[in-house]
């Protein structure tokens, strides 16, 4: 057999010919339910891996212009995306700086529930290099995911100098995962380093309906492979005997949540509104919202005076009060005793949580702080994006 004509493939494919996108679902476990896709490229031309199409685009120096005509692809659909639902985006960490790939993010815009996914092709030989495209990215609205945690050199270091939204675990640690203890226990691990990172942890390459099983006991938020959905045009959903598994088996008594204990703290949409507020009311806390009423940052009377707004790390309504307890003690210290902002179930500010009442509530229940299921379930109680 002939080897593949890569220069007349890649001609056609980076002018977005003889490509499309199938998107597979993200299955939020706790609800049993889709609330996400990630995108991954089909090629009508042989060979069908896409993996070797992308590594011939390395080869002939032409990955950032390959990568431009997928994201395009994927990004075509996302106008008609499920309400609720996040897209993932798979892109090389080394096409990020590139002209052909930046200018898809401006004619995208704002880039609220945009997943960037950055995808194990190539390794990244500077962190520091990476960052100011990372910022970019995350100030658009977008989230970082890093590809098969548990693998390669997605190890902890990385985890820790990239700081993900969302930490995909390794297929090999997914599979048979029902029957072997030792992948369990570095399930396990992973969750809890995530949940101190304030990432949502996500499962892929799902098969067997044993591996679910372990997955929901484990806690695991969010989840995708075969067994809930195949790839498949926009926009599949799951499998009935997944989602009568997951209905089933999903939820868990937690234990008391942090709605009894929220507090009002003015919410405005712009920092002169909260310049003002300060003025007027001389209040500690400001949330800033973004134009669906969803919380964009925290605002204090020195902040407000700069406009310079402190990330928001949000909470669930229904988040338990133990697993709220963990996430706000895994934050910077300067920014540990800083009140949460928490939202419904459609991301819609609803008031924010102190963490003195979350240690008093801890107290009077008598609650464990250090909950392993507390800790791997710290996202369990709400999604990614909520649109």
């Amino acid at each position: 057999m002939s080897s593949p004509d890569w220069s007349t493939l890649l001609d056609e494919a980076c002018r977005g010919r003889g490509l499309r996108s199938v998107y597979q679902p993200i299955v939020d476990v706790a609800r049993g339910r889709v609330t996400g896709y990630e995108s991954l490229t089909r090629f009508d031309a042989a060979p069908a891996d896409p993996a070797a199409w992308f590594a011939a685009a390395r080869r002939l120096g032409r990955e950032a212009e390959l990568e431009a005509a997928t994201l395009r692809s994927a990004l075509a659909g996302r106008r008609d995306l499920p309400g609720n639902c996040f897209l993932s985006l798979n892109v090389a960490p080394t096409a990020l700086s590139r002209t052909e790939v930046q200018e898809v993010w401006a004619e995208q815009g704002d880039l609220r529930g945009v997943v960037v996914e950055l995808t194990e092709q190539t390794q990244i030989d500077s962190y520091a290099r990476l960052e100011p495209e990372l910022a970019s990215l995350r100030a658009r609205g977008a989230l970082i995911a890093i590809d098969d945690a548990g693998a390669g050199y997605a190890g902890l270091n990385h985890l820790v100098m990239l700081r993900p939204e969302i930490i995909k675990l390794d297929r090999g640690l997914v599979a048979d995962l029902d029957l072997d203890e030792t992948k369990r226990a570095l399930v396990e691990m992973i969750g809890t380093f995530a949940s101190r990172m304030d990432a949502w942890l996500l499962a892929e390459g799902i098969e067997r309906a044993g591996e679910l099983d372990a997955l929901i006991q484990l806690g695991v938020p969010l989840a995708q492979g075969y067994y809930l959905a195949r790839p498949a045009g926009p926009w599949a959903d799951l499998e009935p005997s997944a989602v009568g598994q997951l209905v089933s088996r999903g939820r868990r008594d937690h234990g008391p949540t942090i709605g009894p204990l929220l507090q009002h703290a003015p919410a405005v949409y712009s920092v002169a509104a909260a310049r003002a507020e300060f003025d007027r009311h001389g209040v500690e806390v400001v949330v800033l919202l973004d134009d669906m009423h969803r919380p964009a940052g925290m605002l204090t009377p020195d902040t407000a005076v700069v406009g310079m707004v402190s990330p928001a790390m949000r909470m669930g309504v229904d988040t338990p009060i133990a697993t709220a307890a963990l996430r706000m003690l895994g934050r910077d210290r300067s920014q540990r005793f800083q009140p949460a902002p928490c939202t419904d179930e459609s991301g819609r500010y609803l008031g924010v949580v102190h963490m003195e009442r979350l240690v008093h509530a801890l107290a009077l229940a008598g609650t464990p702080i250090e909950e392993p299921a507390a800790r791997i379930e710290n996202r369990s109680e709400e999604t990614p994006f909520a649109v």
